[in-house]
């Protein structure tokens, strides 16, 4: 049996979840450490007490919603803590898992680094984590959720939660309501036809109906084609549970759809190289009517690109409008420890700090997303901040079970789709090419690395949803 995240003791903590962005969700440059808070605990020795020269560590994150406050943070603490440590705060843009790649062939990894759902399994099993089981106090063991294969790999924990994401489908409402249409697509079909109504009653102000961040499509796409298919019924990476194979077919109309939007001129000019934090701020702007993304977003209109026009969330559509699986609800890791670090010690001193309750009660406050720590959805305020509304988990919202990832040979699943989205070509052959590739990179994996992937003929994804709704 394919074993699944166990939530049930998340169900309380996560009773109004939001927040944060994905896979390289965030485009952005780096952003100077500054100085940050009081130590939050004794689990290590002082770094370089007594001594007037400082430990220099560094922290690298692809997130941007909430950049300006963890340099915030970053600058209290070099400014306060005793051990002489400075932290520089290094923000990349879709580019960080390629960043990150190279810096521990040159020997210039960073000593902490921001993990994801969707990255940490391959962190891991590339060697970039250390675990922190060391440092971690029986208080801190109780008080942070282990999660299996989310944070928690051979009985080794590499990172600990802060908060929950949801995804969404973002809508321009003072656009809806120019080209007249009354609620949010539920359907494919709706969605082709919203778009191509939205550009007809705002082209001539230069608006469009649909927008994805396509610079990245792989960031793209798993914003968007991702949640389509999981609350459809289908794995949101090509990963069949029932047959422990991969499978793509039920992208199908999901790419067609989207290529449809593209032909039609609904779709923003130059997608091609539109980064996240860009098409952003043409939404705050008014210039997109449409677009599919993480729970980071109504932090994102506050603090970043305040908007200037009226907007909400919605349930993300699906192929037929059947809901017949779940909107992932991703979370269960933040910070982890480098493996390449030279500064084990100062490091957890930051990573202990940042996990203070001060800070992650502020993060829940802030409308940076939703604690997924019991002690801290306890007391933290759900925020004010518009457009929190559409985000909270709903009866759609849950945990899929973890995917084995592999590294097929040639052209990977989302730059063959949005390549088709482009070009043309036979989206039959190039799915079942897809499916060869990728289940060839599975048996290998199976085979060589160890790798667990087994059928479960019982798995429902109609039955993960729910849980965490109010």
């Amino acid at each position: 049996m394919m074993k699944r995240v166990l939530i049930t003791s998340l169900s309380a903590m996560l009773a109004f979840g939001l927040a944060a962005c994905g896979n390289g969700d965030n485009g952005g440059n780096n952003a100077d450490g500054a100085n940050g808070g009081n130590q939050a605990g004794n689990a290590s020795a002082p770094a370089n007490s007594g001594s007037g020269e400082k430990t220099k560590i560094s922290y690298w994150t692809g997130d941007r919603h909430d950049a300006e406050y963890i340099k915030e943070k970053v600058a209290e603490f070099n400014a306060t803590n005793p051990d002489n440590i400075e932290v520089e705060l290094v923000v990349k843009g879709d580019d960080f898992d390629t960043a990150l790649d190279l810096s521990f062939q040159t020997s210039d990894a960073p000593d902490v680094i921001r993990v994801k759902e969707n990255t940490i399994q391959t962190f891991y099993k590339k060697g970039f984590l250390a675990p922190i089981d060391e440092f971690l106090t029986d208080e801190m063991k109780t008080k942070f959720p282990a999660m299996d294969d989310l944070n928690t790999f051979d009985g080794k924990r590499y990172s600990l939660p802060n908060y929950g994401t949801t995804m969404r489908l973002v809508y321009n409402k003072d656009l809806f309501a120019k080209a007249g249409i009354a609620n949010p697509p539920t359907t494919l079909q709706e969605l082709v036809d919203t778009a191509k109504k939205l550009t007809e009653a705002g082209k001539a102000d230069g608006a469009y109906g649909f927008a994805q961040n396509f610079k990245n499509p792989s960031s793209a796409l798993g914003r968007s084609a991702r949640v389509i298919a999981e609350m459809s019924g289908y794995g949101g990476f090509g990963y069949d549970f029932k047959t422990a194979r991969y499978d793509f077919s039920g992208f199908k109309p999901i790419i067609e759809a989207f290529k449809q939007i593209k032909d039609d001129g609904s779709m923003l000019p130059g997608v091609e190289s539109l980064d996240i934090d860009p098409l952003r701020a043409q939404f705050a702007e008014g210039k997109i009517g449409m677009y599919l993304s993480f729970s980071s977003e109504p932090g994102v209109y506050k603090n970043q690109f305040p908007a200037k026009i009226d907007w909400a969330a919605a349930p993300a559509p699906t192929i037929d409008g059947n809901v017949k699986g779940a909107s992932g609800f991703l979370g269960g890791q933040w910070l982890g420890l480098s493996s390449k670090t030279k500064h084990k010690e100062a490091a957890w001193k930051f990573m202990e700090y940042m996990y203070s309750d001060q800070i992650l009660t502020a993060y829940q406050e802030n409308g940076f997303g939703i604690s997924m720590v019991p002690s801290i959805s306890a007391v933290a305020k759900t925020p004010d901040v518009n457009g929190i509304e559409g985000f909270l988990p709903n009866k759609y919202d849950g945990v899929w079970p973890v995917y084995p990832t592999v590294a097929p040979e040639g052209m990977k699943s989302d730059d063959a789709f949005f390549k088709y989205m482009l070009n043309g070509g036979d989206l039959d052959a190039i799915i079942a090419d897809l499916n060869k590739r990728y289940n060839a990179a599975l048996d290998s994996a199976i085979a060589n690395d160890g790798v667990k992937a087994e059928p479960d003929a019982g798995f429902d994804p109609s039955k993960l949803g729910g849980k965490f709704a109010k």
